[in-house]
């Protein structure tokens, strides 16, 4: 896993998207794989199908899938590491700079930012919280969401279906 680190993966997006989700940034699984989400214990898919976006729990390697159901991915933070703790000031702000200028283009209907510390190190917005929030990005709503990744103890499987399904309820 380590000669994974620092690499990139593709976005999966496309015009026309209800929701891009972002994450942080790829573990060094992820990266390993070339799929978003792929680390063994990463909620991302199971809240996605729980939550109805998908009609079934989506493998990582079937991300391909998505931007037919009007979803895609992105990350905040390109560059792959073992923990979003490594990651600098300089990196969010940068990425965040990033996903503007990618909002901007594919113009989705939602940004959902999966992880409310990225977000507000992204976008300077040290008070925000999980939800919509009541800046838009490039004039396209944003909504946080609990980053998925099984190292997050502080939401379960349910909550986070719970808090992904708000966002499916304002998204149709």
């Amino acid at each position: 896993m380590a000669a994974a680190a620092g690499r990139t993966i593709p976005d999966v997006a496309g015009p026309g998207l209800l929701v891009l989700f972002s994450g942080i940034n790829p573990s060094l699984y992820s990266a390993a794989t070339g799929h978003h989400f792929a680390r063994p214990g990463n909620r991302f898919w199971p809240a996605l199908h729980g939550s109805g976006f998908t009609d079934r729990l989506l493998d990582p390697s079937e991300q391909h899938l998505l931007p037919a159901l009007g979803l895609g991915i992105t990350n905040v933070v390109a560059r792959a590491t073992a923990r979003a703790d490594e990651l600098s000031p300089e990196e969010y702000a940068e990425g965040g700079a990033q996903l503007t200028e990618r909002v901007a283009r594919l113009r989705p209907r939602y940004l959902a930012v999966l992880g409310v510390t990225a977000y507000r190190a992204a976008f300077g917005r040290p008070k925000a919280r999980l939800g919509p929030q009541e800046e838009a990005l490039a004039g396209v709503p944003v909504w946080v969401l609990p980053n998925p990744s099984g190292l997050n103890a502080h939401f379960q499987l349910p909550a986070l279906i719970s808090e992904f399904a708000a966002l499916r309820a304002a998204v149709l």
